[in-house]
């Protein structure tokens, strides 16, 4: 007879500085995933990905015993929000030097925190901008729709 611990594993800590947020579904609910399995899954290319590792965005990916890049939850997670700091319009160098105070620990708390106002404060600016830039076009539409009835009226 066999015996199965049913009791749930808890994982260890996230940092939310590294979470992307809630978990989301993984390909086949597993939690090691080969480079192209995670680029099928991010829509990034195997390439970026390897650069992504040698830069240091993507530190300490597992290997097989064969060498072959193993990505985990984790890893799928850090890609995540690497992928919202990509829309922050963030420079890479920036990117890694944020992964680097990660990696040095809860010391550099202030110094992320920083890092995260500053990038919110550049995306607050660039959501006024497209706002003003919406409310151009729907003054433009508006025109042109009206004067389009006008035309017909005449």
């Amino acid at each position: 007879m066999t015996v199965i611990d049913s009791t749930p594993v808890k994982s260890p800590a996230v940092d939310i500085c590294v979470s992307a947020g809630p978990d989301h579904p993984r390909p086949d609910d597993q939690d090691r995933y080969t480079i192209s399995e995670v680029a099928a899954y991010t829509g990034l290319s195997a390439p970026t990905l390897r650069w992504y590792e040698q830069i240091g965005l993507m530190p300490h990916v597992q290997r097989s015993h064969t060498g072959q890049r193993l990505f985990g939850n984790r890893d799928l997670d850090r890609l995540a929000f690497v992928g919202k700091l990509r829309l922050t319009g963030m420079p890479v160098a920036d990117m890694v030097r944020f992964a680097e105070l990660v990696r040095r620990g809860a010391v550099t708390f202030d110094e992320r925190r920083e890092i995260l106002q500053q990038a919110r404060h550049e995306v607050v600016g660039r959501i006024a901008e497209l706002q003003d830039t919406l409310t151009a076009l729907d003054a433009k539409i508006n025109l042109y729709a009206g004067a389009r009835r006008a035309s017909e009226r005449a």
